[in-house]
C-alpha cells in the first residue's frame, strides 16, 4: 500500500487544479464523476505502488480546484495534469460518468498521448438519449422539483439515492463513511459557483470504433438500466475492450467496490505494458 506522496497546483487558463499523485510505475489518470472530486479514487490512490502510478485531480466547480468563470477545455486540463505530473509519458485513463466522456474525447483528441482507458458507467457524447421506466420517471421528477426550489441538502439526498443506492435499490442502500463521502463531495460541486462553458464538442459515440487501445468498461447492475445499456454498447464498439458488469454496485464502482476496480486496473496495466 501508498499513501499519496505528492500534492501539486496545476495552473491551466484561470484555473489552479488540485492534483495528487502516488505510486510509480505506469500512469493512470483518474477522472471523477460529475457527483463527486478527485476523493473518490482514495482507494486507488492508496493501492498504488509498483503496480502503477496514481495522478487524480479535481475538475473545474469540484473540491479544491479554483477558478474564475472562463470559457475552457476540459480535455485540455487533463493535458495540463498530465504534462506537469509525468510529462510526454503515455497514460491510461481512467474515469467514471462525466470522468468517462472526457477521457473517450481526450483519446480522440490526442491518441499519442493515452496507452489504455477504464470506463466506468460512461457518459458519452453522441450516445442515444435515455429511455426512462415510469418508476425512474417518478424519481428524475422529483429530483426536478428539488432542483426547481433550490433545496440543496433534498438535491444531495436525491442525488446519493439515484447514484449511490441506485434507482431501483432500497434509498440508504448505502451507508457510513462512504455515504458521508459521497455527499461532503457532492455538497461542494451543488455550492459551486459558476465556471464558464466547457468548448469541447466531440461526437464520440459514432467514432469509439477508432479507439483501439486496451480498454475495461465496467458498470453497476443496481445502476440506471439506460446506463447499463449503454455501457455494453461501448464495451461491445471499442475494438479492445473487456467488458465487466458488476453485481450489487450503482454509479460508482470505484467508490463502492474499490478492492474490485483496483484488481481491474491492474489487469489492464498489464495488458498495456
Amino acid at each position: 500500500m501508498s499513501s499519496v506522496n505528492a500534492t501539486l497546483q496545476v495552473a491551466c487558463g484561470a484555473a489552479m487544479i488540485a492534483t495528487e499523485t502516488a505510486g510509480s510505475g505506469m500512469p493512470v489518470v483518474f477522472l471523477h464523476a460529475n457527483i463527486c472530486d478527485r476523493r473518490m479514487w482514495r482507494a486507488q490512490l492508496e493501492a498504488s505502488g509498483p503496480d502503477y502510478q496514481a495522478i487524480a485531480y479535481d475538475r473545474r466547480g469540484f473540491g479544491e480546484t479554483r477558478t474564475e468563470p472562463q470559457d475552457h477545455s476540459a480535455v485540455a486540463d487533463l493535458i495540463a495534469v498530465i504534462d506537469a505530473t509525468v510529462g510526454s509519458t503515455t497514460v491510461i485513463l481512467a474515469g467514471c460518468s462525466q470522468g468517462a466522456n472526457i477521457a473517450l474525447n481526450a483519446t480522440l483528441m490526442h491518441p499519442a498521448r493515452v496507452c489504455g482507458l477504464m470506463l466506468i458507467s460512461p457518459t458519452v457524447n453522441g450516445a442515444p438519449a435515455p429511455v426512462y421506466s415510469p418508476e425512474i420517471l417518478e424519481q428524475v421528477a422529483r429530483q426536478r422539483q428539488a432542483e426547481s426550489a433550490a433545496d440543496r441538502d433534498r438535491i444531495n439526498e436525491n442525488k446519493a439515492e439515484l447514484f449511490l443506492d441506485g434507482p431501483l435499490a432500497d434509498p440508504g442502500r448505502v451507508t457510513g463513511e462512504t455515504r458521508r463521502l459521497f455527499l461532503e463531495m457532492n455538497a461542494i460541486a451543488l455550492a459551486a459557483t459558476p465556471i464558464g462553458t466547457n468548448r469541447d464538442d466531440i461526437e464520440a459515440f459514432a467514432r469509439l470504433g477508432m479507439i483501439d487501445v486496451p480498454a475495461s468498461v465496467i458498470w453497476g447492475e443496481l445502476d440506471f438500466p439506460h446506463i447499463q445499456e449503454r455501457a455494453h454498447k461501448v464495451s461491445r464498439l471499442l475494438p479492445n475492450a473487456q467488458g465487466h458488469a458488476l453485481e450489487g454496485v450503482a454509479h460508482l464502482a470505484g467508490l463502492e467496490q474499490p478492492d474490485k476496480v483496483t484488481a481491474l486496473i491492474k489487469d489492464l496495466v498489464k495488458r498495456c505494458a
